[in-house]
């Protein structure tokens, strides 16, 4: 069975264009991103499914520079991106990224996906975003090819394939649901990057905790930001778009 994060990237962003490929200290996010990533246990593979459009051709590049495998497909119709990317790559578990969480935590992303795992003969798709009690930046959604199979075939809303996964969760009768939620609620921290405000407080917590041989977790960011709370201002005012 693979187990395949597969993190949707392009260069088109409404509030911060280019954002992904954005540096803190000449390494882009995405790079941090997919360096965190790769400390997941649970993961097999890494995959970033971009678009067609000439102007994601930058994050080809990178990927082949690196080495990870990636895919182009449709820029609106993410859902087919997806589905696409899962079957070209026979992925029987889909992990769904998205590539403005370069802080994101390995370690929750394998609690999400060990909860899947573990419950996979009674549960379609398990997330810790229905109830939201981590940051906006760690967000993880877990669910099999035969549910996105399903999605793919079934949705027919323009949001439903804009954002993949809501045909799950808004279709409670059709999908086994499963929520992972934190013991303490972080849920009002935004460590997400949409904004110039959001490049700049994880500009910030890069700076002050990114070492390439150490890696930092969801607990020491909460404490680095509990010693410079002026930082929680930065983005506070960020409204989160809606679906």
């Amino acid at each position: 069975m693979k187990v395949a994060a597969i993190i949707q990237a392009r260069m088109g962003s409404t509030r911060l264009p280019g954002k992904i490929l954005k540096t803190v200290n000449e390494k882009t996010l995405l790079e941090y991103q997919m360096e965190r990533v790769k400390r997941s246990k649970s993961i097999d593979q890494i995959i970033i499914a971009t678009t067609i459009k000439e102007s994601d051709q930058a994050i080809v590049e990178l990927c082949e520079r690196v080495g990870i495998d990636y895919y182009r497909g449709s820029e609106q119709d993410v859902l087919s991106r997806y589905y696409e990317v899962a079957q070209k790559f026979d992925v029987d578990v889909i992990v769904r990224l998205t590539s403005d969480c370069p802080i994101i935590d390995p370690e929750v992303i394998d609690k999400v996906v060990y909860r899947y795992l573990d419950n996979q003969s009674s549960v379609d798709y398990v997330s810790n975003t229905l109830e939201r009690t981590y940051p906006r930046g760690l967000d993880t959604e877990v669910f099999s090819f035969e549910a996105l199979s399903k999605a793919y075939q079934e949705a027919v809303l323009p949001r439903d394939k804009e954002h993949v996964t809501a045909y799950f969760y808004t279709n409670p009768d059709l999908f086994k649901l499963q929520s992972v939620t934190s013991e303490k609620n972080y849920g009002n921290y935004r460590w997400t990057v949409d904004t110039v405000e959001d490049f700049e407080l994880v500009r910030l917590i890069l700076g002050e905790l990114y070492n390439p041989n150490k890696l930092f977790l969801l607990e020491d960011v909460i404490r680095l930001i509990k010693e410079h709370p002026e930082w929680n201002g930065i983005n506070a005012h960020i409204e989160q778009k809606k679906l």
